[in-house]
């Protein structure tokens, strides 16, 4: 029998890293289509069957390796991670996004998220991170209050942003722990959440309607990027590959960086000014993300 060689820990820890960046420009890429999408035709089930269909249909080859309810992963961790990153993450977050601009927005979700799936890893998981890293955690925070105090200046917060969003952020942290314990590889798990969020999605078609059939070409085309290509593929199955190879709460670190980067990319797509609370932000966030990984901690020990 051939052996498998596993890639060790330095070139494991690269890749993961490499990985969860890559979704930090998705994410915020997802965060600005989601707030263009608002004046359009498209609601936000058609947005989400976007996001899921698309993907379902690219990754329904690795349903046959797994079926559509293994049971090797557990039914819990299967629920968890299809409320977590399916169909009604997604319906919460449209929710909180339209009403939130794209920047506070990036803040109050998946600037959030790490600090839910730290907590949920210590208080139910028993996770014991040690002093840097709950250093690095609290400068995430406060980054994050950083950014979202320079944001809610210009622009009136409702609570939909303060309460619905870091909501979203919690169902996201769930997902990254239950897909941790599942034992499912990203793309397996990719294929389930998207082939049964779809299943959810389509009952609902009669009940809240869909433009789908009647919008312009020219708006389906510019989401089926956004949402279906990155958003719902590629960030779904990069996201797994990175909790897979540093562990959840680790992998969700590197997702504070979003924030900073819907803020970046709101300055130069959109012309949108950067103030210097915004740097400041952007260094105390970077100084947490690293702080957080745990990278300090293991040359330092």
């Amino acid at each position: 029998m051939a052996v498998i060689e596993r890639p060790p820990a330095s070139t494991s820890t690269m890749l993961g890293a490499a990985a969860a960046l890559s979704v930090v420009g998705i994410w915020a890429t997802w965060l600005i289509s989601m707030r263009y999408s608002r004046g359009g035709m498209l609601t936000p089930l058609d947005l989400s069957l976007l996001r899921f269909g698309i993907p379902a249909l690219v990754l329904s080859p690795f349903l046959r390796r797994t079926g559509l309810w293994p049971r090797s992963a557990g039914t819990l961790p299967l629920v968890l991670m299809i409320v977590g990153a399916g169909a009604p993450f997604f319906q919460v977050a449209a929710f909180g996004l339209h009403a939130t601009p794209a920047s506070a927005a990036g803040v109050l979700l998946p600037g959030t998220m790490p600090l839910a799936t730290a907590l949920i890893g210590m208080l139910v998981l028993g996770e014991r991170p040690d002093r840097l890293r709950k250093i690095g955690m609290l400068a995430i925070l406060a980054g994050g209050l950083m950014l979202l105090i320079g944001t809610a200046s210009g622009a009136a917060l409702t609570w939909r942003s303060y309460l619905v969003l870091p909501f979203g952020a919690v169902l996201w942290a769930v997902y990254t722990h239950a897909f941790r314990r599942s034992g499912l590889g990203a793309f397996e798990a990719g294929a389930l959440i998207c082939f049964w969020s779809t299943v959810i999605n389509l009952p609902l078609i009669p009940l809240m309607g869909s433009n789908l059939l009647v919008a312009p070409v020219s708006e389906i085309a510019l989401q089926i990027v956004p949402q279906g290509l990155l958003s719902g593929l590629l960030a779904t199955v990069l996201y797994g590959i990175g909790v897979r190879m540093l562990g959840a709460t680790k992998a969700a670190a590197y997702t504070a960086v979003t924030p900073v980067a819907a803020a970046i990319g709101g300055a130069v797509l959109l012309g949108e000014a950067v103030d210097a609370l915004t740097i400041a932000a952007t260094f105390v966030t970077g100084l947490g993300v690293l702080l957080s990984t745990g990278l300090l901690s293991r040359r330092r020990a």
